[in-house]
């Protein structure tokens, strides 16, 4: 299969990329900055809202994932709401071309302030620019693939957790205290650590987003999640441990986000059916 990865220097986009080639598919990797993505991959060094016929620009692919994003992790940069348009655009043009499917990486910061297991119909209420912009180019995908008859997947990412080899790349607050670390720092400034979030291992995550966009049975809005929720104190430990790091945490001396749920999961009922059927 032929697939389009924009975004694909990016953190994410780099480990979905190294999978699908992994897995044998021909890959497309699409980003203005190239460093960081598998030299096996056919690299188009591009700006996309520059690109006036996508399709045809990025090799007439067979699915794109739209993985590009700029600041993901600063959730109130202005930048979210001033590229929207040009997503909408990117996204617009793609659908009027003839691939197959469009898949669009998203975000558990669409749903907002929420407490339980996140579905297909969860409302959304989001309180950050990132969550806002990341929800509104939903709701746009929803109605263009509608209008242009068009298969696609909204994949929603909820709490991704790197490791080591992804230090340089991974601004979440995992890759942030293998950093602090590195630099010998004796500890880390944190929060008391008692909100419930789904994690999911950096290597399990791309597996299942690769896993998702290489079949067209389940489509709509797809979970990649664990399904559990954990305590945030208890994933960073057990990530201290297992990355053998000698910082200790400061507990208590951030105060937790405003906007970070007390407990939210995802419900991962359609990644578990794509899973069976590829067994199968």
């Amino acid at each position: 299969m032929k697939i389009a990865v924009t975004g694909a220097n990016g953190y994410l986009g780099s480990g979905v990329v190294n999978q699908l080639i992994a897995e044998g598919h021909t890959v497309i990797a699409v980003s203005r900055h190239t460093q960081n993505i598998n030299k096996q991959a056919e690299i188009i060094a591009s700006d996309i809202f520059d690109m006036s016929d996508p399709y045809i620009e990025m090799g007439e692919p067979d699915v794109l994932l739209h993985a590009a994003w700029q600041n993901g992790f600063i959730h109130n940069s202005e930048s979210h709401i001033n590229n929207l348009s040009k997503h909408v655009a990117f996204i617009e043009k793609m659908m009027k071309s003839d691939v197959r499917m469009i898949s669009v990486l998203g975000t558990v910061h669409e749903v907002g302030f929420f407490e339980g297991s996140v579905n297909d119909s969860t409302p959304t209420n989001p309180t950050t620019y990132y969550g806002i912009a990341k929800n509104s180019l939903r709701q746009v995908t929803e109605m263009l693939a509608k209008m242009n008859n068009k298969q696609f997947q909204w994949l929603r990412a909820f709490y991704i957790v790197g490791d080591k080899k992804s230090v340089h790349s991974d601004q979440s607050v995992f890759g942030k205290i293998v950093r602090a670390d590195l630099e010998k720092t004796p500890t880390f400034p944190f929060v008391q650590g008692k909100n419930q979030f789904d994690f999911m291992d950096y290597s399990d995550f791309v597996e299942n987003v690769a896993l998702a966009i290489t079949q067209f049975n389940v489509d709509g809005i797809i979970n990649i999640a664990s399904g559990m929720p954990e305590q945030l104190i208890a994933r960073m430990t057990k990530f201290i441990t297992d990355n053998n790091l000698s910082i200790k945490l400061d507990i208590g001396k951030y105060p937790d986000r405003p906007y970070d749920s007390k407990a939210i999961w995802g419900d991962n009922t359609k990644l578990k059916v794509i899973a069976t059927h590829h067994l199968k």
